[in-house]
């Protein structure tokens, strides 16, 4: 009875879930693959993580960009994630304009697929350059690469954790935390180019190797969303 009550309310509602989604969120704090509900029936909220999945886009298409004239793989694998991470705000738009429960756990299935492939063929790289080394080329753009997929994660983290303080959400505030620390996952590209100018280019698929597992921990914390959500 409470979730119907809650979803018949409108914006200025939302405070009062609030209390909810702590409870909802204090054993997992970064909601992969669904959306927590106070963001749902918040404009603000949709506005919030919209605009964090725009940046976050954004910032992965920049770092393909540079991947392509380095060949760097750690500077791939956290492009890979920055656009995995994007992805998981798609079953907002579902749950947002469709109302409907159902297609957003299938949504979020669907993005959690995306992300497990992402991270094979991030792994998949990784290990291909371990087997077959190469030193990336073009190293100041790597390193731009890097201080932008830095900027980009700690601009939607700001977005995030302002919009959870403004409207008193938990989850909101978990997700910017959540970005911050993706920002510094970044800075590992940055510190991989370091090496590398001073002659240590096996730093590449460490880092790359690094990232990878990260990626396929966000998979293993998006299926866990959703099926406790069942």
């Amino acid at each position: 009875m409470k979730n119907e009550v809650h979803t018949h309310h409108d914006e200025s509602d939302h405070s009062h879930g609030s209390h909810h989604d702590h409870d909802n969120h204090q054993g997992h704090g970064h909601s992969h693959g669904l959306v927590d509900p106070s963001i749902v029936r918040s404009k603000a909220g949709v506005k919030a993580v919209s605009l964090s999945f725009a940046v976050l886009i954004i910032t992965a298409i920049i770092q393909l960009f540079a991947y392509g004239k380095g060949n760097s793989v750690s500077l791939l694998t956290d492009l890979i994630h920055n656009a995995g991470d994007a992805m998981t705000a798609l079953p907002l738009g579902i749950a947002f304009f469709l109302r409907n429960k159902k297609a957003e756990r299938w949504s979020g299935y669907f993005v959690v697929l995306l992300i497990l492939v992402s991270a094979l063929i991030a792994l998949y790289t990784v290990i291909e350059r371990f087997i077959n080394p190469f030193t990336p080329t073009n190293l100041w753009t790597i390193f731009i690469a890097g201080v932008i997929g830095f900027a980009g994660n700690e601009l939607a983290a700001i977005i995030r954790t302002r919009a959870g303080k403004k409207l008193n959400s938990p989850a909101l505030i978990a997700d910017g935390k959540h970005a911050h620390t993706d920002g510094l996952v970044s800075l590992g590209v940055v510190v991989s180019v370091i090496f590398i100018a001073l002659g240590f280019p096996i730093m590449d698929p460490i880092v790359g190797l690094i990232v990878s597992l990260m990626i396929i921990r966000i998979t293993w914390q998006s299926w866990q969303t959703i099926r406790a959500s069942e």
